[in-house]
């Protein structure tokens, strides 16, 4: 999507002068604001092109991009987004609530759809189902295929009422689930408790980024689907404290190696949000991947620093500062100057006025 409707913001040339300038806002030597406004002005701007686009729009040029992947030649002479089930319709890819799939342009006359997988060979679902009965109800539990994918239904739908539905997790093989996973499923949210703190509950449930818990709004999200039938409070509690905690925390220090030789000011190693980096003063450099933060030393911080700021180009940014200065004094004199002469006329408008009536009276 990115590469077919913002292809600027994928270039690397476009990244690598993002990164330049990220390092001026760090050293001082650009404002931040102006970088976000030129940024959000630009971003904008391909946003409002792209605004028009309709989803059958996107998903075309998705299954041009994507096609040797999601279509692959199974076949020398056959089309690989003929359908199988109807041999009529595209196959092209669809955006349901719980993902992308695969599915037949006559919809809903051929309800066939196919999980989306890198070689083609997702699972295949082209008719609903009946999987059994609900014990509670006595009513049918359904496996349907519709437009936005398969999905679990209890009963046909009714003139005036909507029957309870249920999604399936991405990792879920459609053609795998059984009465007992439906009705696990059409039982969610569930609650797993109180919290002990607020005496709120906590529900567990499966939404359009997969499995969750939630608390008073606050999300966390569980490994895989399993978890919503098995997580206990205790569980469900640290998830959310995590979160939480995840998300108010800063950098933390994990080492102080000492102080830089030059400047006599220390250097440490952090925890960011990114990863582990040394820092000295407004400098931040990345640890590089697979290196332990522990086994940092001040030598090896020094030379990460020394690599890092000679990315910096401060001295032609310096000189752009310089330029807009000076400009700003011409703007202020020629604003005097202009009221100087302004000045002139209303005087000199004064004395003609004055002088008109000595002539009259001397005549």
């Amino acid at each position: 999507f990115l590469e077919s409707f913002f292809t600027k913001y994928v270039e690397y040339d476009f990244t690598a002068d993002l990164e330049q300038k990220l390092d001026l806002v760090s050293s001082g030597d650009l404002q931040w604001k102006q970088l976000l406004s030129e940024f959000w002005r630009d971003f904008t701007s391909n946003v409002e092109d792209t605004a028009d686009l309709r989803i059958t729009q996107v998903l075309d040029a998705l299954n041009e991009v994507m096609a040797p992947h999601v279509f692959p030649v199974l076949e020398e002479g056959v089309d690989p987004r003929k359908c199988t089930s109807c041999e009529d319709g595209q196959l092209s890819l669809k955006v349901g609530r719980y993902g992308a799939f695969v599915g037949c342009s006559n919809y809903p006359e051929c309800k066939f759809t196919r999980q989306l997988t890198v070689n083609g060979d997702g699972a295949q679902l082209s008719e609903d189902r009946i999987l059994g009965l609900d014990p509670e109800t006595g009513i049918d539990v359904l496996l349907k295929v519709g437009r936005f994918g398969p999905y679990i239904q209890l009963g046909e739908a009714v003139e005036g009422e909507k029957p309870k539905r249920a999604g399936i997790p991405k990792e879920q093989d459609p053609t795998e689930v059984d009465l007992e996973l439906a009705l696990k499923l059409l039982s969610l949210p569930r609650e797993i408790g109180a919290h002990p703190e607020t005496g709120k509950p906590i529900v567990a449930g499966l939404g359009r980024y997969g499995p969750y818990v939630n608390h008073e709004r606050q999300y966390a999200n569980l490994d895989s689907a399993e978890e919503l039938f098995t997580i206990g409070i205790n569980r469900a509690v640290t998830l959310i404290a995590e979160k939480q905690a995840k998300a108010r925390r800063g950098p933390v220090t994990l080492k102080e190696l000492g102080n830089h030789p030059d400047t006599d000011k220390p250097i440490n190693v952090l925890d960011g949000r990114y990863g582990p980096y040394v820092k000295h003063e407004k400098t931040n450099a990345t640890i590089p991947k697979g290196t332990d933060p522990e086994s940092v030393t001040l030598e090896m911080a020094l030379e990460l620093i020394t690599a890092r700021e000679a990315k910096k180009p401060t001295k032609k940014k310096a000189t752009k500062k310089k330029a807009k200065k000076k400009t700003a004094k011409k703007k202020t004199e020629k604003k005097k100057t202009a009221k100087k002469k302004s000045a002139k006329k209303k005087t000199t408008k004064k004395k003609e006025a004055t002088a008109e009536p000595e002539l009259e009276t001397d005549s």
